[in-house]
């Protein structure tokens, strides 16, 4: 098609006056965009181009050196995140520290279980060998001193239980004494009472049937008297 613009190839161009030109015209084409971009959005902009020839072409939205000056803090700042502080180096060296410790724990305990004891020595071996034995020495000791304690714990238990069924008995018998005092104490007769009269009131004696009684005197050959 005739109306069709050719793409033009992105690469440097050789003929010198045509770089200028397009040059020239790219520069205020970009200087345009940076105007408006600043316009627009409310940015700030700075640029600054250098000719082939080494001249420089700058544009700003307020002022270049603000804006320098803005831009060198800012990388600054980058910079000072980008880079690891003190107290990072310091929890990293910590860090590093606590790995070794935990394997050099992690492997004696193995070698403590007698895993891993190929890489040791005589001399290496000799003193896990101390170390068991020490080791060994302190659970026995601590067993034999956990035993008496449990020994010592139920010979007072035996010695509670032995004085409590002594003052059980004793209860027991002062109880026994008692009843049998109260079973023994004589009988209090009350003012103008015989001992006779008390007795018939303590065991009555069972009523006599006159008719059996005349009957029986009649038997017996005795006198009867009305």
């Amino acid at each position: 098609m005739a109306g069709k613009r050719e793409r033009i190839a992105i690469r440097r161009i050789e003929n010198l006056a045509a770089r200028q030109v397009t040059f020239s015209k790219r520069r205020r084409g970009l200087f345009k965009k940076a105007e408006e971009l600043s316009i627009l959005c409310d940015a700030e902009v700075g640029l600054a181009v250098f000719s082939a020839t080494g001249k420089l072409f700058q544009f700003a939205s307020s002022s270049m050196n603000q804006i320098i000056d803005r831009y060198n803090s800012h990388s600054k700042i980058l910079q000072r995140a980008d880079e690891p502080s003190q107290l990072d180096l310091h929890e990293d060296s910590n860090c590093a520290r606590l790995r070794e410790e935990l394997a050099e724990a992690s492997l004696w305990l193995r070698q403590m279980r007698g895993e891993e004891l190929q890489s040791l020595n005589i001399q290496q071996l000799q003193a896990l060998e101390k170390r068991l034995e020490s080791g060994l020495s302190s659970v026995l000791k601590t067993k034999s001193q956990k035993i008496l304690d449990e020994i010592s714990g139920l010979e007072r238990k035996r010695t509670q239980l032995i004085e409590e069924n002594s003052r059980l008995k004793e209860q027991l018998q002062v109880s026994k004494m008692e009843m049998q005092v109260a079973a023994d104490s004589p009988v209090v007769y009350e003012e103008g009472q015989s001992s006779e009269s008390v007795t018939n009131a303590s065991y009555p004696r069972p009523p006599l049937d006159t008719e059996d009684s005349s009957d029986t005197s009649l038997r017996l050959g005795l006198p009867l008297f009305t």
